[in-house]
């Protein structure tokens, strides 16, 4: 029965992303999500302003883009999600103990993730159906306050996302993110030329984005890092499942620079669009994670076709956030399929097995919302850059430096390709472990 099962999950492996195209919707869609719109803004007016967006900028560039292909590269070598990958390069035993831990961050980070989609799900339809105005805040707070509603519409959100999973690669994931990513775009770019053009939105925007280095610390650039990561998708989790979806041909230099920059021309848009109409109606931007929930409601009531504005900006968000939903329960159910030895069971029960638990973290976020910034600091930051800076272990200690030289560049000599190994083996790894450092010692002095 064991070998019938793992023979089944190894074919459905083999299934791959259709076309480059196809594969960049994939991974964009997996990139773009709550970390563009909800956590971006906030964390931009939390640490910095436009010295915070630099420091991003400069992550994305040096870290994330080196370490988003060498993650794929670990994932096209070992056609494996998490506990595969680790498996392979680490040994069976501590590849088994890194690659449940990990999983076990992400399906937290997942339960706390579906409480927020769900409350942007409920403010997307309140802004559809109702409209945010004085009157209606009041009900519309009482609505994302009550747990009935909003852990229903988590379990919804949660069916839905079982559904695309079972449907497959292709007549799931593919289909969806090739639909949702164009009009997440389409939207944004409407809502900022919406946005620039109110009277005062480019001075304010101008203002803000004059950088001031003098107030930068070790928190300021932990912060940027984990942002770079969380946004990416970077942990050596929900890469790993989607690289090792993408066919042989693709060129992960190209393919790793255009979900980036896709990535963060999205989170550049949503601060375009948010920051300025925020600044010209005098409201704070330093709120944290309550700027989606509760700045932006009041934003919506005094915007001029506020209703139309924040009806497009969370529809398009909803469906953004769904997709990373659905990416880190893929994640999760193919890390686990990769130890069938271990987990004797069908494709169906692991998805029914993780989707309750899911149900049980959700609840408990949502009665004790407080603790998602909490938990979004441990697992959607420092969990993400642990499991990353694992994720580069594995590939150049586990699988070292002519395999991943020829998955990444199709060749193991030339000085473009020897740079980015050390860059990736040594460099890349002491930044996120000084940081780290940095930041814990300025954190108890």
């Amino acid at each position: 029965m064991r070998r019938f099962i793992a023979e089944s999950c190894a074919v459905a492996r083999k299934e791959r992303f259709s076309s480059f195209l196809t594969s960049l919707a994939a991974t964009v869609g997996l990139a773009i999500g709550i970390g563009n719109v909800w956590r971006f803004p906030y964390m931009m007016g939390s640490y910095g302003g436009a010295a915070f967006l630099l420091l991003f900028v400069a992550c994305i560039i040096f870290l994330s883009l080196p370490a988003l292909m060498a993650e794929w590269a670990l994932a096209r070598q070992t056609r494996a999600g998490t506990i595969g990958a680790f498996k392979a390069t680490f040994g069976p035993v501590p590849g088994r103990i890194v690659g449940y831990g990990l999983l076990g961050c992400l399906t937290v980070a997942g339960g706390y993730y579906l409480a927020v989609i769900a409350n942007v799900f409920f403010s997307a339809w309140f802004s559809v159906a109702t409209g945010f105005n004085t009157e209606a805040i009041p009900e519309f707070q009482a609505g994302l306050a009550s747990v009935p509603i909003q852990y229903g519409l988590g379990l919804a959100i949660l069916l839905m996302t079982a559904v695309v999973i079972q449907r497959g690669i292709r007549s799931g994931i593919q289909l969806l993110s090739t639909i949702f990513v164009p009009f997440f775009f389409i939207a944004s770019f409407y809502l900022v030329f919406k946005t620039l053009t109110m009277p005062g939105a480019i001075g304010h925007l101008a203002e803000f984005m004059k950088p001031d280095f003098s107030k930068i610390r070790f928190t300021h650039v932990f912060a940027a890092m984990g942002q770079a990561y969380f946004s990416i998708g970077l942990g050596a989790t929900l890469t790993l499942i989607y690289g090792s979806y993408l066919r042989d041909d693709i060129r992960l230099p190209r393919m790793a620079a255009l979900t980036c920059a896709s990535d963060t021309v999205a989170a550049l848009l949503a601060a375009l669009y948010l920051i300025p109409a925020l600044l010209v109606f005098g409201m704070d931007l330093t709120s944290g994670p309550t700027l989606l929930f509760e700045t932006l409601p009041n934003l919506l009531k005094e915007l001029p076709g506020g209703r139309l504005f924040g009806s497009l900006m969370l529809t398009s968000l909803a469906l953004v956030t769904f997709l990373s939903y659905v990416a880190v329960v893929e994640a999760v159910l193919g890390g686990l399929g990769d130890d069938q030895e271990n987990i004797p069971f069908s494709k169906g029960q692991l998805l029914t097995g993780i989707c309750i638990i899911q149900a049980v973290l959700l609840l408990l976020f949502i009665v004790r919302p407080g603790t998602i910034a909490v938990a979004d600091l441990i697992f959607g930051s420092a969990g993400l850059m642990f499991g990353g800076g694992l994720g580069l272990l594995a590939l150049t200690w586990g699988i070292g430096k002519k395999k991943t030289l020829y998955q990444v560049f199709g060749r193991d000599t030339g000085w473009l390709p020897a740079l980015y190994f050390f860059w990736i083996k040594w460099v890349a790894p002491a930044i996120l472990l000084v940081v780290l450092a940095g930041t814990l010692f300025e954190a108890f002095t």
